[in-house]
């Protein structure tokens, strides 16, 4: 995974109001990943009711206010669609699923005395996309809840989201991410979101 991967997704959460932390700042190449290793980033919804219901399946930003607190695995391989039959080829894509994860995760988590162990935890899985076509869409949804998965979240989602709310005029000086996404739609290289052919809230309401 690079680290602009990662970047985005950082920025997507924290620009909805999210606090999100780096699980860590190395990258893991030559040997199996420890419990903790597996997880890339931890989100947490400050503005989140009790009274929440529970996110839907597929995150857009208006969902995530029924996320209260989440573990992100992130996926950037932007070349591949998730079908079943590489969800099933490639076990490490579900491997923050892992009991030893979801147990250094309830640490980093600790619930309150009101709350259950492991309590509002979301499981979220950022990744490109998933087929377009059935039945193998449906059966890569299938596959992933069944893993434990409770949430997914696109690449397309997250950067639409984004460029909706960069402003041209406005320097981005602090995010590396966001400035170069605000000097590319400053300078016409990238296409409004809200410009795109008909049938736009259509495609964009798909992950």
């Amino acid at each position: 995974m690079s680290a602009i991967d990662e970047g985005i997704v950082r920025e997507y959460f924290e620009q909805n109001g999210f606090l999100v932390r780096q699980a860590r700042k190395y990258q893991v190449s030559a040997r199996r990943k420890a419990a903790e290793e597996e997880i890339d980033l931890i989100v947490y919804n400050p503005a989140w009711q009790r009274d929440s219901r529970k996110p839907d399946f597929f995150l857009f930003s208006s969902e995530l206010p029924y996320v209260h607190k989440a573990i992100v695995a992130v996926k950037g391989w932007h070349t591949g669609v998730f079908t079943p039959t590489m969800l099933k080829s490639s076990p490490e894509i579900l491997s923050f699923l892992q009991q030893s994860v979801l147990k250094e995760a309830a640490r980093l988590f600790p619930a309150s005395p009101e709350e259950g162990e492991g309590s509002d935890l979301t499981k979220i899985l950022v990744l490109p996309s998933l087929p377009t076509t059935e039945p193998f869409r449906t059966q890569s949804v299938e596959l992933l809840k069944a893993s434990g998965v409770d949430a997914i979240l696109s690449f397309r989602a997250m950067l639409l989201d984004l460029l909706d709310k960069i402003e041209p005029n406005q320097n981005y000086s602090k995010s590396d991410t966001l400035q170069v996404m605000r000097l590319l739609k400053n300078y016409d290289l990238l296409k409004d979101p809200q410009m795109d052919l008909p049938g736009t809230t259509s495609r964009r309401a798909r992950s």
